[in-house]
């Protein structure tokens, strides 16, 4: 079945569209997600909905249906903890709008389930998901037809920050080691991500019930002895120099090193 989509025209989001957003935001239920509505601007022809208002995906593409080129798709995880934030927020919204318009990609932004209402691994189950669904176009027969027609799934890039970071990586890798079909990632951008380490979370204590300790590679993927298996081209760890998760990404960086693994990149 379809996601619902947040279209986007190929210039910076209006002030208007930009409300729309966070309204919508503030307004939904923190158990549910926005009901699929068209934002000001844009396109009916590349913007649908679907019958179950819980789709775990939104995107956002530029206004041009008829560009004779296939477009590289980005898939985004947004961060927020797994508490807040969604592709509704005015900071993703603009963020994708901005993508959209600057890199003329397409972009699949995933409004996966939060916690505490729907506790972890939820989210990770709808983030493979709507990797899986946007894969399942690559043989031009995907339930989106747009995307059939106008995007290059030989180009394709996951990425994500804080804890869509942390999402981001379980998805790519999980493509790796179950060999996801179709869709060739061409690289994974894990921005300031939400790693756990040594060192009790009691966040998580609260919101991953599941976790089975420490060194459970869904947060700590530093200790996977699979890590490097990761179903991806290319890898940037992006962290602040002040950023309180560095120590950690610097050492999930180092292990994917240690794996053998070729096409890591740091900065910050």
């Amino acid at each position: 079945m379809p996601p619902h989509l947040i279209s986007h025209s190929s210039s910076r989001p209006s002030s208007e569209s930009t409300k729309t957003a966070a309204s919508k935001d503030l307004k939904a239920p923190k158990s549910s997600r926005p009901p699929p509505t068209l934002k000001p601007g844009s396109d009916p022809k590349t913007s649908s909905s679907r019958s179950n208002p819980d789709s775990p995906h939104a995107s956002s593409s530029p206004n041009s249906p008829t560009r004779p080129r296939k477009l590289p798709v980005l898939v985004f995880i947004h961060g927020g903890a797994f508490v807040i934030e969604s592709p509704y927020s005015p900071l993703y919204h603009n963020h994708a709008a901005l993508l959209t318009s600057e890199a003329n990609v397409v972009v699949l932004s995933v409004h996966y389930r939060r916690a505490p209402e729907h506790p972890l691994p939820v989210a990770y189950e709808d983030s493979w998901e709507a990797l899986q669904w946007a894969a399942a176009h690559s043989n031009r027969n995907g339930p989106e037809t747009w995307r059939n027609d106008y995007v290059d799934f030989d180009r394709v890039f996951v990425g994500g920050d804080s804890a869509g970071a942390t999402l981001t990586n379980h998805v790519v890798h999980r493509a790796g080691v179950h060999r996801l079909s179709g869709a060739k990632i061409v690289g994974m951008i894990l921005l300031h991500p939400y790693f756990g380490n040594e060192k009790p979370n009691k966040l998580l204590e609260v919101i991953f019930p599941a976790c089975s300790g420490l060194h459970d590679s869904r947060v700590n993927p530093g200790k996977d002895p699979k890590l490097g298996e990761i179903g991806c081209g290319r890898v940037l760890v992006f962290v602040a120099e002040k950023d309180f998760f560095r120590d950690r990404a610097w050492a999930y960086y180092e292990a994917l090193k240690k794996s053998g693994w070729g096409g890591v990149g740091w900065g910050g």
